[in-house]
């Protein structure tokens, strides 16, 4: 570890810092339907939407037609998808000539980006056309972030009201996201990224010749890769237009993309914490789960930097020098770009992780086992350490309504949030969200580790570097994060189906539940508080909260951490190769 790296690792959390109040303030005002300095462009186009689609802006739903109505929008999403693929070679913008996507692929995609998940088993410029990935993938990188934003909107509603039913219109939601806060962004953030390098443009790939000039030369992809690649951050979408993602050249060339890009990934979800401090009432609130979540955050990087600047001792075993010196970095630069480094290569993958985004500028498979154990653990954590838009939002409700409960349980009095009383139902809602994200990740896991006809077969890292990436492939999946540790042929019928049911279990499965707890928050009265009231603005309330997300992650993955990660450091400690 280095001074410099510890730098830029606090200049990133600062201007993370900076950003909360000024972007969830914006997104406050956004969703309580205050004039914002965009209103004069956005307001007429809301209008002529709500106009031809029919929609009254000032009609409320209840959290059932809320619910019915993602649903509803995530099929019809998902199908129109899976169609532009499978038609692809009949549709423009394929200069390339790319045939239709197989069927077990194409499902596997259109789950995964209608899922808000990304992820990819597939190379992005070898199979999907121009079209697919601007009407198609970027297009459902808008849509897919608005859906979550608007549920975690809706149960901060749900904690605002008193005895309402209704918890909002998703319809005005997702419009209002859409317009006021993803598209804005994403065209001065793309205008930014194409001054410093990163591909815009329409052309067919170029082959040139190498150094061998009758050799069979070289293809140059390139595309519309800067309109992706900035709502994929922002969006938490994490999909890249190549297949190297944000380590590709065109996708991330410079320093500053790359720290443009890890602030997109936490920027709103670290905004909102500030918009529910605005619309409940209590910025103090707001800012003690921002707490929560930063210190989680922060622990998470310390551990990655500091395992990765170790190295690894097998490599310096094989002759290799893992020092740091004027010249070369030191620690496990394996898998890792040079023009990033170590700090920013283990921030970025922390935060990715944290975040639902999984977009990569490294390779996580070839990180040291504790580095590898960071990921993983932050996507078993449910993806609350900030999360993915709006996802990162609701799932932290979740956990403050445990946190309340378990808290109410130490005094003796019925828990209290923001002046609702916690009862029976929210804290069975509570629970069914945080079993049904366990419970799909330890199943598929232990059904793809033991059945060699469909499951093990795909495992080219047999031993516990073997049962790590299949895990990694089942916690990405329902954590909606979209990364990989590689190493995994998930191309295949068995991975293409469980994956994208682990997707769209983890994405619609996870979001009623919270949506039934808002719909019952709304409805309740306002309790004053009292004595026996739980502060949810103190220190102590974000140590609670910490050790509740920290208590349930460790305790549920614990065990099978230990036979993946865990028993690769001590194997390569012991100088054992895995």
């Amino acid at each position: 570890m280095t001074a410099n790296g510890w730098l830029q690792i606090v200049i990133y959390f600062g201007a993370i810092a900076a950003v909360t109040p000024v972007l969830g303030g914006y997104m406050a005002d956004v969703f309580m339907r205050r004039r914002t300095f965009l209103d004069p462009v956005m307001r007429p186009i809301e209008r002529l939407v709500y106009r031809l689609t029919g929609v009254d802006d000032n009609r409320g739903m209840r959290w059932t037609e809320y619910a019915c109505a993602i649903l509803m929008f995530g099929v019809v999403s998902m199908l129109v998808l899976y169609a532009m693929q499978r038609l692809q070679h009949l549709l423009p913008f394929n200069p390339q000539g790319l045939g239709p996507v197989a069927p077990d692929l194409a499902f596997n995609t259109a789950v995964s980006f209608t899922t808000n998940t990304n992820w990819q088993a597939y190379g992005g410029e070898t199979t999907m056309s121009y079209f697919t990935q601007m009407a198609g993938l970027a297009y459902q990188n808008f849509v897919s972030a608005a859906v979550g934003m608007s549920v975690a909107i809706a149960f901060i509603r749900g904690i605002a009201q008193r005895e309402k039913d209704a918890i909002g219109n998703f319809w005005v939601d997702l419009v209002r996201s859409t317009l006021w806060i993803f598209l804005p962004i994403s065209i001065v953030g793309a205008l930014l990224l194409v001054s410093q390098g990163v591909v815009q443009n329409l052309k067919p790939y170029d082959r040139v010749t190498v150094i061998d000039p009758l050799g069979p030369g070289q293809t140059i992809a390139q595309g519309p890769v800067a309109s992706q690649e900035i709502i994929k951050q922002f969006g938490t979408n994490g999909g890249g237009f190549f297949n190297a993602n944000s380590a590709h050249p065109f996708e991330n060339p410079t320093p500053l993309t790359n720290f443009i890009e890890m602030f997109g990934i936490l920027a709103i979800s670290a905004g909102l914490t500030h918009t529910l401090g605005r619309i409940t009432g209590s910025r103090r609130h707001g800012w003690a789960v921002w707490t929560a979540m930063m210190i989680l955050c922060i622990a998470g990087v310390a551990v990655a930097y500091w395992a990765e600047a170790r190295g690894n001792p097998l490599l310096t075993a094989a002759g290799a020098d893992q020092t740091v010196s004027e010249s070369k970095p030191g620690g496990n630069m394996e898998g890792k770009e040079v023009r990033f480094g170590i700090a920013n290569t283990a921030l970025f993958a922390t935060i990715t992780t944290d975040a639902s985004c999984g977009a990569i500028n490294g390779w996580h498979d070839s990180f040291t086992p504790l580095g590898g154990l960071v990921t993983l653990a932050n996507m078993q954590l449910s993806e609350v350490v900030f999360g993915g838009v709006g996802a990162g939002m609701y799932g932290v409700l979740v956990y403050i309504i445990l946190a309340v409960f378990i808290a109410g349980l130490m005094v003796g009095r019925t828990p209290e949030y923001l002046g609702k009383k916690i009862q029976a139902f929210e804290v069975q809602m509570a629970m069914l969200t945080v079993l049904i994200f366990s419970l799909l990740i330890l199943t598929f896991t232990a059904i793809s580790s033991v059945s060699p006809g469909f499951g093990t077969s795909s495992i080219l890292n047999p031993g516990p570097h073997g049962l790590s990436e299949v895990l990694y492939a089942y916690s990405s999946a329902t954590a909606n994060n979209g990364s990989a540790f590689g190493g995994l042929s998930a191309n295949t019928a068995w991975y293409n189906t469980t994956l994208a049911l682990a997707m769209l279990v983890g994405r619609f499965f996870m979001l009623v539940p919270p949506l039934a707890i808002a719909g019952s928050l709304s409805r309740k009265k306002m309790a004053p508080a009292s004595l026996g009231t739980f502060p949810v603005t103190t220190p102590l309330f974000t140590a609670v909260l910490v050790g509740v997300i920290v208590i349930v992650g460790a305790l549920t993955f614990f065990p099978v951490l230990s036979l993946g990660p865990i028993v690769e450091h001590f194997m390569m400690q012991a100088g054992q190769v895995f």
